[in-house]
């Protein structure tokens, strides 16, 4: 599902998007600020999940699961 919705942008961002689109570097102004919303997204999600591990650390419950076959493993040659 989408919305439509109308938004304020300075002349040179407009300008950059309507470049962009013609150069075919996006398929539309709506893909390209889909696009640079979706980056800004995952930035965000990276950044709250660095907040994350600073507070409770790196270690997990898979630690021990992951060190058990380093320990063990043997290699045929």
């Amino acid at each position: 599902m989408t919305t439509q919705i109308a938004v304020r942008l300075p002349d040179e961002m407009v300008r950059f998007l309507d470049r962009s689109v013609a150069s075919g570097k996006a398929a539309s102004r709506a893909a390209l600020v889909a696009a640079a919303l979706e980056r800004e997204m995952r930035l965000q999600a990276a950044q709250q999940d660095v907040q994350t591990l600073k507070k409770k650390g790196t270690a997990d419950d898979l630690d021990e699961l992951v060190a058990w076959p380093v320990a063990h493993a043997t290699l045929d040659d």
